[in-house]
């Protein structure tokens, strides 16, 4: 298991104004262009910043995210759905987030499987943790994800 930790992340991947300047998320690898993307949105949620945190994912109008209740498609959807179910104006309340890869396919060039498990630390100490399966997209802005099933 790789732990994305954001220190040491930064530590072998130097990020200019913490994000991956476009170019040399170009140079990356697929994997660690993914796991870049991973990082730098865990960085968003961790400060606070939900367009941070949602950059990882595709502007696409299909983009899905899969909850208890059904698909929700479209970025905007998705990041109200956030809004609401965090307050992201306190930390205390929104906990802090981390990401362990678990596995990585390339599904084609342009195509990847990001399989891992998410622990969101609350300032109480108590964890939720839980799987994540990310489909991601090579875009033009980077590795993107176009749908998330995460429980």
């Amino acid at each position: 298991m790789k732990r994305l930790a954001l220190g040491m992340f930064l530590a072998a991947v130097p990020l200019a104004a913490n994000a991956t300047p476009p170019a040399q998320v170009a140079q990356l690898s697929p994997q660690a262009g993914v796991e870049a993307a991973m990082v730098d949105s865990a960085a968003g949620w961790n400060a606070g910043d939900l367009a941070r945190f949602m950059a990882v994912y595709s502007d696409a109008p299909e983009t899905s995210f899969v909850t208890k209740t059904g698909v929700l498609r479209g970025k905007a959807v998705m990041a109200e759905r956030y809004r609401t179910k965090y307050d992201f104006a306190d930390v205390g309340k929104r906990g802090v987030l981390s990401f362990v890869t678990l596995d990585f396919r390339l599904l084609d060039r342009g195509h990847a499987l990001y399989i891992g498990r998410y622990t969101l630390r609350a300032a109480d100490g108590k964890d939720q943790s839980g799987m994540t399966s990310l489909v991601f997209r090579r875009e033009r802005a980077g590795w993107r994800i176009i749908a998330d099933h995460s429980s």
